[in-house]
């Protein structure tokens, strides 16, 4: 997922690096922030993958599909 905004703390990536965001544990983590927008997105986690949904941009999911 690429966009303007960090999938993991919602700050702008221009300018920054996120040191914290970019670990190994993080990038096994769904997004919790829209990267079109930056809002805080509804997360479902199950036992085969996950689903992240923003209420302006749709969802996407640990499949690549959405």
């Amino acid at each position: 997922m690429t966009g303007t905004y960090c999938v993991h703390c919602g700050e702008p990536l221009a300018g920054s690096e996120h040191p914290r965001c970019h670990t190994p544990r993080t990038a096994l983590e769904p997004p919790r922030f829209c990267a079109q927008c930056a809002r805080r997105m509804v997360v479902q986690v199950t036992p085969t993958g996950w689903e992240a949904r923003c209420s302006r941009h749709g969802a996407c999911t640990s499949e690549g599909t959405g």
